[in-house]
């Protein structure tokens, strides 16, 4: 996997915190971590401990993966951050947080997630189409789960609301390990 920069060094990695999911959903967590420290990336993520975030990481940390979290202050007390990190870094704001996550990454990489998942991630590819974030955008569409926003985003271009050009700045992948490297 390339970028305008060069190679890929340092993914962001979006994903849910949320406990009660279906297993699918953590397995390909673990194997998304398993395939990216393996390839010797670094990691940046949300900095939980727990959820699809806390089983990426754990399995990224095992693979010898460099992993360093993000988290804003007030949710380090509700999700509280993971013990494990060589790196987690205490933030004022969500606001922040995103910010820090992506400076200097290389590309971004979505599991499933919640609100603030989808939140993350469309603001990233908001700042492709703006020319702020250059690399590729990966959404791991673990058991069909970013099918119908894609046909959604694929309606926006329909209508005119967005370019078909724009197509182009997000991929689709079914598996961790088809997850280019």
């Amino acid at each position: 996997m390339q970028t305008p920069r060069g190679p890929i060094r340092r993914v962001t990695v979006y994903a849910s915190s949320s406990n009660g999911l279906a297993p699918v959903y953590y397995d390909a967590a673990a194997r998304l971590g398993a395939e990216l420290g393996r390839a010797g990336l670094d990691v940046v993520y949300g900095g939980g401990g727990v959820g699809l975030m806390g089983a990426m990481a754990d399995r990224a940390l095992a693979e010898g993966a460099h992993v360093h979290g993000v988290i804003p202050t007030f949710l380090n007390t509700v999700e509280h951050g993971h013990a494990k990190l060589p790196r987690l870094e205490v933030v004022d704001s969500m606001r922040e947080r995103k910010q820090r996550m992506i400076e200097d990454s290389d590309a971004v990489i979505s599991l499933p997630g919640g609100t603030g998942t989808l939140e993350e991630l469309l603001e990233v590819i908001t700042l492709k189409r703006l020319g702020q974030f250059l690399g590729p955008i990966l959404l791991l569409n673990t058991n069909g789960y970013y099918t119908r926003l894609s046909a959604f985003l694929d309606n926006a271009v329909e209508e005119r609301f967005m370019s078909p050009r724009h197509r182009e700045m997000w991929s689709l992948v079914d598996e961790p390990e088809q997850v280019p490297r």
